[in-house]
């Protein structure tokens, strides 16, 4: 596991990102002493774009967790945290700053800098041949941008594959989007959803390591009886809700909820399933969870929608009604997949059209560098 130390006010803070407890049960964990596959001649040549951020450190563990194959790889940052020192597979990478020329002789690139950056650089990368897999929104709505969730629409990025010389860009869609569509779409193929209500509940870490660390911070100073510092979010996060800190659009959605409308049209090529949403902040790590609410052009109920979900991949099932387990963002965090549960009737329907299902998933593994990798591998 690649860890790096932040300076945080002359204090030295491990992110809650590094020293990752293993959790029982969960995937993808190689033991210590499984032969390393993945440094290959044969393999591309990758670069991480944002290595030294939340996500950027996540891409590192889920190509080490998944033996990605690789001939080298590039650690690349802001000028800020060039020069660094990442420990990544038993070697030591120093950061380098990110330039112009960063992808001569790169083939895939996975960027999780930031809009801006990805719109400065991306095109700059696919123009010297590199395929890059960009976490940000920058292109995403982009017309001939393959939006693509593995599980979902892989058709999407048909005839992009490394060693045909040619860059391409492939956008990584929003985290709650991803998040939703892995439930929502098994179902959606059986008895084709017409319409989806999205109420999100959305953890710290999709604002970044610094808003994981704010709210750390935060909960210490109020159960000392401190004021606490507001500098992420401008208000008080610990043991309180806020409507997402997205901009607040003419419509009076939010730029998250819009996106989760946009981006399922996109994703499902169908322009007329309608989507609403609402997207909230909560006092949680690393995991949103989310309530959608189906209405189906055909029956569904609820016996076979488990059953379609049960069998679907990249999710598991937690639905105990009888001692009342369902999913929780505290056991999915760390892990690969989706969990669903609270799968039940519409009572509000007529029939067997509507379905109601609870779902949580690691905004930072499958939300995004897990997504991300996944599509790299398919390039492959």
């Amino acid at each position: 596991m690649a860890t790096f130390t932040h300076h945080h006010h002359g204090a030295l803070l491990k992110t809650p990102l590094s020293g990752r407890a293993r959790i029982p049960g969960s995937k993808s964990r190689p033991g210590p002493f499984r032969v390393r596959m993945s440094l290959q001649e044969t393999g591309p040549s990758l670069a991480v774009v944002g290595v030294t951020g939340a996500v950027g450190q996540e891409f590192l563990s889920v190509l080490q967790d998944r033996d990605f194959p690789f001939r080298s790889i590039k650690m690349l940052a802001s000028k800020r945290s060039a020069g660094q020192n990442l420990n990544f597979l038993g070697r030591n990478y120093v950061v380098e700053e990110l330039t112009r020329d960063s992808f001569d002789d790169v083939d895939i690139a996975l960027f999780s800098a930031g809009g801006s950056i990805s719109k400065e650089f991306g095109p700059l990368a696919v123009e010297s041949g590199t395929i890059v897999v960009d976490n940000s929104s920058a292109f995403r709505m982009q017309k001939g941008v393959p939006l693509v969730v593995p599980e979902v629409n892989p058709e999407a990025m048909e005839g992009i594959k490394v060693g045909r010389g040619k860059g391409a860009l492939i956008a990584n869609p929003n985290c709650s989007t991803i998040i939703c569509l892995m439930a929502a779409t098994p179902l959606h193929r059986h008895s084709k959803v017409l319409r989806m209500v999205v109420s999100t509940y959305q953890a710290a870490s999709g604002a970044g390591a610094a808003a994981m660390r704010e709210l750390e911070q935060q909960t210490h100073e109020v159960l000392e009886g401190k004021p606490p510092t507001c500098k992420i979010f401008q208000r008080q996060y610990a043991f309180n809700l806020f409507s997402h800190n997205s901009a607040v659009l003419p419509n009076g959605y939010n730029e998250e909820e819009m996106k989760l409308v946009k981006e399922t049209r996109k994703i499902w090529n169908d322009t007329d399933v309608k989507v609403t949403a609402t997207c909230i902040r909560v006092p949680v790590m690393r995991a949103h969870a989310e309530s959608i609410n189906l209405q189906f052009e055909n029956p569904l109920d609820e016996d076979t929608a488990r059953d379609i979900l049960k069998k679907a991949p990249g999710l598991v099932i937690i639905d105990d009604r009888t001692s009342n387990n369902f999913p929780t963002p505290l056991e999915v965090s760390n892990k690969d997949d989706v969990a669903v549960g609270r799968i039940r009737r519409d009572v509000s329907q007529e029939g067997n059209y509507g379905l109601d299902i609870f779902v949580c998933g690691d905004q930072i593994r499958k939300g995004a560098a897990l997504n991300a990798v996944q599509i790299a591998e398919m390039l492959l």
